[in-house]
């Protein structure tokens, strides 16, 4: 049976009111000092925001995903930044999907509550890249304990977060008959972990993101904390993935929105030659055909949650709403600058902002080109091009 998507007009109004207490010189002010937004994190994590996808067993909302999707893309309409925190919202997939029992019970109130926070990611290390399988951070039993060493870099939220979900090598390369095997995930409990094996150094990057790079010098992990089957890790970051796109997605799609609503405010207050500038035709086609493209995102956004709602694989349209999303927030962040000319390069617009944070998403948390790739081989049967 086909699930009908909710619109969720109340939760959307809920972030819109919460986010008018966020405006844009607060972003501003952190973005100078390329400083966190502690106060709203807070702020959403004591509405219970942050939670929406936790059982009500462990003190969630129980939302589905389209809920969430709808969350992170007010705070982007808002002209809020839920990069800050979105993680919190969908990393604890891993851990209600393939968890023990103990492990759930033992940090899923906590994160719900907003005691504790779950928001950081290891995965990306400096040689791999998106070639998961080639990761050489290790984790090697040793009697009760994993023993870790490695790196790994573009660890968003890591200063920030409590715990870290880590993918790492727990079987030698060699012995495995494929590179995606014999990786593992285990929860990393930085609290106790920095200083005594773990160490994080920020990354200064081109928007306030909060992102670093994390060392593991013979870090001890508790033996207990290995979520699942020893070997099967990267089946389960897999399964979480398709989450990650589509909610991203959905942020983007609220950045679009937010882009063509200041551009169709400017143009239609902005005078030059004794007439409005919305309503020379060169200054409204770019903005409508970003709209147009916004839409377009929007729905394929909407079939992917609907496929995931439903219980089936929405590989492919999780990854195309997140490229088209991603293009269309990019084109209507294009469209605004050249409306606002000069005044689009200004600070005091957010525009210059918005158009920084937006980009990133071209390339995290997947990059187009490997879309494309997935797209040519999983649903139109072309040859493996890597």
């Amino acid at each position: 049976m086909s699930t009908e998507l909710e619109n969720y007009d109340d939760i959307r109004d809920a972030i819109a009111k919460l986010c008018m207490h966020f405006p844009g010189e607060y972003w501003r002010k952190l973005d100078r000092e390329m400083a966190y937004p502690s106060e709203f994190v807070e702020a959403l994590t004591q509405a219970g925001w942050l939670s929406a996808l936790i059982p009500e067993e462990y003190g969630g909302a129980g939302l589905p995903l389209s809920a969430a999707a709808a969350i992170l893309e007010e705070m982007q309409r808002a002209g809020c930044n839920a990069g800050a925190c979105h993680a919190q919202i969908y990393t604890m997939g891993t851990l209600l999907r393939h968890g023990s029992d103990v492990q759930k019970q033992k940090y899923l109130p906590s994160i719900a509550n907003g005691s504790l926070r779950l928001q950081a990611f290891g995965v990306t290390e400096p040689t791999s890249g998106t070639d998961t399988g080639a990761l050489k951070t290790t984790a090697k039993l040793d009697g009760d304990h994993f023993i870790v060493n490695g790196q790994k870099i573009w660890t968003s939220r890591a200063e920030h977060s409590d715990l870290m979900l880590l993918l790492a090598r727990t079987t030698p390369l060699k012995e495995c008959m494929k590179k995606t095997e014999g990786l593992s995930v285990i929860i990393v409990d930085m609290r106790k972990a920095i200083g005594n094996g773990l160490t994080i150094r920020p990354i200064r990057t081109m928007m306030n993101h909060a992102t670093t790079e994390v060392f593991f010098d013979n870090l001890k992990v508790p033996a207990e904390n290995l979520i699942g089957e020893e070997g099967k890790g990267f089946r389960y970051i897999l399964s979480g993935m398709n989450a990650e796109r589509i909610l991203i997605a959905a942020e983007c799609v609220g950045d679009a929105k937010w882009f063509t609503e200041k551009s169709v405010s400017y143009a239609k207050e902005r005078s030059v030659f004794n007439r409005p500038i919305g309503q020379n035709q060169g200054v409204q086609f770019p903005i409508a055909k970003a709209y147009a493209n916004m839409r377009a995102a929007d729905l394929m956004v909407k079939e992917a949650l609907r496929l995931y709602e439903d219980g089936k694989n929405p590989g492919a349209e999780a990854n195309m709403a997140k490229m088209l999303a991603a293009d269309a927030s990019f084109e209507a962040a294009n469209a605004c600058v050249q409306t606002h000319g000069g005044f689009g390069f200004a600070e005091e617009y957010d525009i210059e902002r918005k158009f920084r944070e937006t980009r990133l998403y071209q390339v995290a948390p997947i990059s187009t080109n490997l879309i494309l790739s997935y797209l040519s081989e999983h649903v139109l049967g072309l040859p493996r091009s890597y």
